[in-house]
């Protein structure tokens, strides 16, 4: 079963400062973007088959996000990421601590998290990207 929180033990010592969340809007208006793309996608691939129906493509497309945005959306708007003074602890047992990360990135509503060992981490569906990837950096300055 796939865990939606960190499951890892904190390290003696290690404290949570934060825990960041998925946003409910920011998951939705990413579903709304996603649809239009795949719905125009729908479309042009029709068209250049030469099918009359081209509109069939914008259904087709809006049908399939749909369907994959309101069947994951309890899974995806429960996962916790908890970040320490030492780590960045993600669903399960994914961890990044905080001395190995190379950078943080933003896609989307996201924020990529990048390690030194090419490890990345997605913190999905962010509603304020610039206050985690500033939190984190915070926490990488301070950490013990």
């Amino acid at each position: 079963m796939y865990e939606l929180i960190p499951t890892a033990p904190l390290e003696e010592g290690e404290t949570v400062i934060t825990s960041f969340y998925p946003d409910r809007g920011a998951y939705w208006k990413d579903h709304i973007v996603l649809a239009a793309v795949a719905m125009a996608i729908g479309m042009a691939a029709l068209f250049f088959m030469g099918n009359p129906y081209i509109w069939t493509g914008a259904v087709g497309g809006l049908a399939a996000v749909a369907v994959r945005a309101f069947y994951v959306a309890s899974d995806e708007l429960q996962v916790r990421w908890d970040l320490t003074n030492r780590r960045l602890l993600g669903p399960g047992q994914r961890i990044a601590r905080l001395d190995q990360i190379s950078s943080l990135k933003t896609f989307g509503s996201a924020v990529q998290v990048v390690t030194s060992t090419g490890d990345k981490h997605l913190l999905k569906f962010q509603a304020d990207r610039p206050a985690v990837m500033a939190d984190i950096r915070d926490a990488m300055g301070r950490r013990s």
